[in-house]
C-alpha cells in the first residue's frame, strides 16, 4: 500500500520529505581529554577616513590610539590570561579610507561626522552599520569557508555602528549582538569584533568579555541546576549573598552596580578555588575586595576576570573543562 501511495504522489510531483538531519551527539565525559589550543587567523579592517585635503586621518586629527599598539596589547593580554589556550595571528590588515555605510545606505562625510562628534547634530539613525555589504565586499564568507581566516576585527570610531561582537555563519547565535542572517556561505561560524581606536585595551577586553559571556551562556544552555558551572562562575555577592565566585565582566564579586570595580568592601568569594582547583573545588573561600583586581582599573579587572576562566583538561556534562575552546571557536558549541 505504501508503495502505491508513493507512486500516486509522484505523479503529482510530490515526494516524501527528506529525513531530519541527525542531531549532534554530545561527547562523553572524560577526566583526561586534553585541552585544545585555539589559533585564530584574523582579518583586520581599519576604517579611518581622511578628514581634509592633506590626507590627515580621523585618528590622527583626534589624537586617538594607533591600531598597531592596541591590537598587539590586546593579543598579548589574551595569550596571557588564557594560559596560551587562545592565540591570535593577524592574517591581513586592510585600511579602508572611508566612512562605512549604515543599513539604510547613509554615509557620513567628514563634516557631518564632526558635527556629531562635537554634539551639534545627533547621530544618524539607524546607527547600525551594513555588515552584509562589508562581508560581501571583502569576500569574508568565502575566506572563512576556505579556512584562510577564522574571525574579523573591525577598528573604527564612535558612532560607526559596529557591535562589540556579533556572530555569523550557519547556526550563529547571540554574541552580544543578534546573529547575522544570510551568512551560511561561510560554512562555519565566525565572529566579527568591533573595536574603537578612540578607546584603549581595557575596553577591547570588555568587548571580548561580553563575547565570552554570550558563548558560555549558550554552551551551558541545556545544563540545569548546580551542573551549570557557568552560572556558578558568574555569581557575585549582591545577587548571591555569601556565595560569590568570580562575577561577570561588569560585576566583580563585591560590586553593587555596573562597572563598580573599585569597591573596597570585603566579601566571601570562591574565586581562588576557581583559579587554583577547578574542577575539583576544595571549598577555598576567602575575603576579597578591589585589591584583588586592580582597585578599579578597567584593564586590570578584565585581565583578572579572564584569567579565572577554566583552561584545564577533562570534560564534564559534555562541556570541556577548557572553556577557551568555545570562546575562541564558537563552532565547538553544540546548538
Amino acid at each position: 500500500m505504501k508503495k502505491l501511495i508513493d507512486f500516486l504522489l509522484s505523479l503529482f510531483g510530490k515526494k516524501n520529505p527528506p529525513p531530519a538531519p541527525a542531531k549532534p551527539v554530545p561527547p562523553s565525559d572524560s577526566d583526561t581529554e586534553p585541552a585544545q589550543m585555539t589559533v585564530n587567523r584574523v582579518l583586520v579592517l581599519v576604517y579611518d577616513p581622511p578628514m581634509d585635503g592633506t590626507g590627515k586621518k580621523l585618528s590622527q586629527q583626534q589624537s586617538w590610539h594607533r591600531v598597531e599598539e592596541i591590537a598587539s596589547g590586546f593579543m598579548a593580554d589574551i595569550l596571557k590570561t588564557s594560559g596560551g589556550m587562545l592565540r591570535y595571528q593577524i592574517a591581513q590588515r586592510i585600511d579602508v579610507d572611508e566612512f562605512p555605510a549604515k543599513t539604510d545606505g547613509f554615509v557620513y562625510t567628514p563634516q557631518t561626522y564632526l558635527d556629531v562628534l562635537r554634539g551639534t547634530t545627533p547621530p544618524h539613525m539607524p546607527q547600525e552599520v551594513d555588515y552584509i555589504s562589508i562581508l560581501t565586499r571583502f569576500k569574508i564568507m568565502e575566506r572563512v569557508a576556505r579556512n584562510e581566516i577564522d574571525e574579523v576585527w573591525i577598528f573604527a570610531f564612535p558612532h560607526a555602528g559596529f557591535y562589540e561582537s556579533i556572530m555569523a555563519g550557519p547556526g550563529a547565535f547571540w554574541c552580544n549582538g543578534p546573529p547575522l542572517k544570510n551568512t551560511d556561505a561561510s560554512q562555519r561560524r565566525f565572529i566579527v569584533m568591533g573595536f574603537s581606536f578612540e578607546r584603549y585595551i581595557g575596553e577591547m577586553l570588555e568587548s571580548f568579555g561580553h563575547r565570552a559571556e554570550s558563548i558560555m551562556t549558550k554552551t551551558f544552555e541545556k545544563t540545569q541546576g548546580e551542573a551549570n558551572l557557568w552560572n556558578r562562575f558568574t555569581r557575585y555577592d549582591k545577587a548571591f549573598p555569601g556565595k560569590a565566585a568570580v562575577g561577570t565582566i561588569h560585576y566583580a564579586p563585591n560590586s553593587t552596580r555596573d562597572y563598580e570595580w573599585d569597591n573596597q568592601t570585603l566579601v566571601k568569594s570562591e574565586c581562588h578555588d576557581w583559579l587554583n582547583n577547578f574542577p575539583n573545588f576544595k571549598g577555598d573561600l576567602r575575603d576579597v575586595n578591589a585589591a584583588e583586581w586592580g582597585n578599579g582599573e578597567i584593564r586590570a579587572h578584565h585581565q583578572w576576570w579572564l584569567s579565572h576562566l577554566p583552561k584545564v583538561a577533562g570534560r564534564k556534562n559534555s562541556v570541556h573543562n577548557n572553556w577557551w575552546q568555545y570562546i575562541g571557536d564558537p563552532n565547538n558549541v553544540l546548538v
